[in-house]
């Protein structure tokens, strides 16, 4: 049985005429002779919508019954959908997470998917050529409804197509592919025909929005193929797949951003064993994700330690730090919200030399500072003043040469 998986945003299915078009993108593998699954969003501004009756009700709404609530968001896309295609001749069904079921844990608002039942979803397709899943959503052990968080649409389309060992999963958008950075600041930017999983998820995880970054790991483990498309061209887009030698021969992929970062520094900590993991156990139980990290000389016995949060962690963070100051000597903690980080993403850095030297290079040209340096195997990331991020963006884009054809 040959499947397809199609996933479909918010935008995608906001009214009538987009879920139209989104009918004529499912046609296409239909008329193949291919099954087809659909995933689709909530309506755009739904979600939104929901959350804000959600805080109008309650000053602290109960994160399960807010799942519950959440969720109402893609069972009217999928009724309304499925109702399309049925008045177009279609043999198609509307699916919830829980009728499935996708199996997840009791982590509401941002639960992870355990298990998909797919024996279950083959046997309905000799029954339907079309089945059109919620996404977003679970349930846990109990049969609870759980929602995947933000994004979570593309977690359920990349498992789903695991399951159901799909020949491709592809994610429609407003956007007609991963571009080599942001063609709203960068008018250079170009469209990338294929990208290997991890500089996908570098991308993402730097704030590129095109994809969630749980889909892709999801994708990388199962190799997924992952084709990013828009739903109101008909362009090729850009798959996102396993590595090889054509990717290996640019030097870089890709110019990422991250705007959502806030810098917190400790002065003169001491600088004696177990001082790091006093600082940075508390922040990690308190589920804030810290970033960039770097540690001064020691002087004196003590050192600063400077690291990044992002923004909406920023104070809970400093109240932690202040409860354990008094252990770690720390004569004062500075914080500094105007900062952002800008990357440079290619797996053809491992056999590149030169990269930093090249990123460093141009931003001192443009006489932009370098506050915090991070690196992996194939990302380089610097933390700069907020105001000149778009020109760093640019400045990079330019010097990798990724504005040439």
């Amino acid at each position: 049985m040959n499947i397809v998986v199609q996933k479909f945003g918010g935008t995608s299915v906001a009214n009538l005429e987009c879920m139209s078009k989104v009918k004529e993108k499912v046609m296409v593998p239909l008329k193949q002779g291919k099954k087809v699954a659909i995933v689709l969003s909530a309506m755009a501004g739904e979600t939104n919508r929901l959350i804000k009756l959600a805080h109008e009700w309650s000053k602290n709404p109960d994160p399960s019954e807010l799942d519950v609530l959440l969720s109402t968001g893609e069972q009217v896309s999928i009724a309304l959908f499925t109702m399309l295609l049925k008045d177009a001749g279609i043999k198609a069904r509307s699916f919830l997470g829980y009728q499935i079921p996708i199996r997840t844990d009791r982590d509401f608002g941002k639960a992870r998917i355990l298990d998909v039942d797919a024996e279950k979803l083959k046997q309905y397709f000799s029954i339907y050529d079309v089945l059109v899943i919620a996404g977003f959503q679970g349930c846990d052990c109990e049969n609870r409804i759980t929602t995947l968080g933000r994004g979570g649409s593309d977690t359920s389309a990349v498992a789903l197509a695991a399951a159901l060992k799909a020949e491709i999963c592809e994610i429609y958008t407003d956007v007609d592919g991963v571009y080599t950075t942001d063609p709203n600041i960068c008018s250079s930017a170009r469209r990338i025909d294929k990208i290997a999983y991890d500089e996908m998820l570098e991308m993402a995880s730097m704030g590129a929005k095109v994809l969630q970054i749980r889909s892709v790991e999801f994708a990388k483990k199962y190799n997924v193929p992952i084709l990013v498309r828009s739903t109101f061209t008909d362009g090729p887009g850009t798959l996102v797949t396993q590595e090889d030698e054509n990717m290996e021969s640019a030097m870089v992929s890709g110019i990422a951003y991250d705007k959502d970062q806030a810098r917190i520094t400790l002065v003169d900590v001491y600088d004696k064993p177990g001082i790091a993991a006093n600082i940075f156990e508390p922040i990690a139980a308190a589920g804030i994700v810290v970033d960039m990290i770097v540690q001064n000389p020691s002087r004196n016995g003590a050192t600063d330690m400077t690291f990044t949060v992002p923004k909406g962690d920023m104070e809970k963070t400093i109240q932690i730090l202040k409860k354990i100051a008094p252990n770690l000597g720390t004569k004062d903690i500075l914080t500094d919200k105007n900062v952002a980080k800008v990357s440079v993403i290619g797996v053809g850095m491992r056999n590149h030399a030169g990269v930093a030297a090249i990123a460093f290079s141009a931003l001192r040209k443009e006489h932009i500072n370098i506050m915090i340096i991070s690196t992996s195997e194939i990302k380089i990331s610097c933390l700069i003043e907020e105001k000149y991020t778009e020109l760093a963006v640019r400045t990079l884009h330019e010097a990798f040469g990724l504005d040439q054809v």
